[in-house]
């Protein structure tokens, strides 16, 4: 008997304290880097508690900087946890990088609450623009 294939890894773009150096890099733990990146336009960053959250629906040049990982599905399952996706705090979802990584394939968490009252950060967490 053939053992059942594992699930193909995830491209995921991390863009606030999952990354490098971040509080919570350790949920990164053992899977791959791939490069660093940014979005294509229309991305922007709003800071909330602690954390950035990244909307879609910036203008032409708002972007927002980050690191692509290679992500397991057992890695991918607790990020969805860590970053609340079933109490619809994030979703995942399929965003589109700037070149040269603009044919890749990557999924992001974009904030999914409202963010009137928030405010707006540059294209990098922590600020640096």
């Amino acid at each position: 008997m053939t053992a059942p294939a594992a699930a193909a890894p995830t491209l995921v773009f991390v863009y606030g304290t999952l990354k490098r150096g971040g509080a919570n890099h350790r949920y990164l733990a053992g899977q791959r880097f791939v490069a660093s990146a940014r979005t294509a336009a229309g991305f922007l960053l709003y800071g909330l508690d602690g954390y950035p959250g990244m909307v879609a629906g910036g203008a032409a040049d708002d972007a927002v900087t980050g690191e692509i990982w290679e992500v397991s599905a057992e890695c991918l399952r607790e990020l969805d946890r860590f970053e609340g996706v079933d109490e619809g705090l994030f979703r995942r979802a399929a965003i589109p990088l700037a070149p040269p990584h603009a044919a890749l394939a990557v999924q992001a968490y974009l904030y999914a609450r409202p963010v009137a009252g928030r405010a707006r950060f540059g294209a990098t967490w922590p600020d640096s623009d």
